[in-house]
């Protein structure tokens, strides 16, 4: 079984997540039993969109409930040394030596507009190992980037 790693902040946010889809059970079950009341249910719009609502969620527990079972939850503060590693925050410069600040974390807590990359996307893969000092060339959809990292931080 694959451990999924992520930071603590992330495991408590599926968490909520999870909770807040257990909540919406019962109010499936309801809509499925008051359209069932409305008669004919090969004609019956309503209880077949409560019906795709409850595969929705069904599914989206299994696989919230996976992923806290598989969690590995890593402390950036209590890593060290001098490579990237996941929770890293990297001070990068990217080719026209403009600051850029990311930090490597799991794909379910990815958000690039936050400086928040996964640990699987091309520029992640690309800075897990390196140090400060490196150049990095990575692949993404606009063409090639090039970094050189500044600095890292445990934080």
């Amino acid at each position: 079984m694959e451990k999924v790693p992520m930071l603590a902040e992330g495991y408590e946010k599926l968490l909520a997540d999870l909770k807040q889809l257990r909540a919406e059970r019962p109010k499936i079950v309801e809509a499925i039993e008051e359209a069932r009341a409305h008669g004919d249910l090969s004609e019956n719009a309503e209880y077949h969109a409560a019906k795709e609502r409850q595969g929705q969620v069904e599914a989206q527990i299994a696989e919230l409930e996976d992923k806290v079972t598989r969690a590995q939850i890593i402390d950036p503060a209590s890593l060290s040394g001098d490579r990237i590693v996941f929770g890293t925050t990297v001070h990068l410069l990217d080719d026209e030596d403009q600051p850029v600040t990311y930090q490597i974390v799991g794909q379910t807590e990815a958000d690039a507009a936050q400086g928040r990359i996964s640990y699987n996307s091309p520029l992640g893969r690309a800075l897990i190992g390196k140090k400060v000092g490196d150049e990095v060339e990575v692949t993404v959809p606009a063409g090639d980037k090039f970094f050189l990292i500044d600095s890292i931080e445990f934080i």
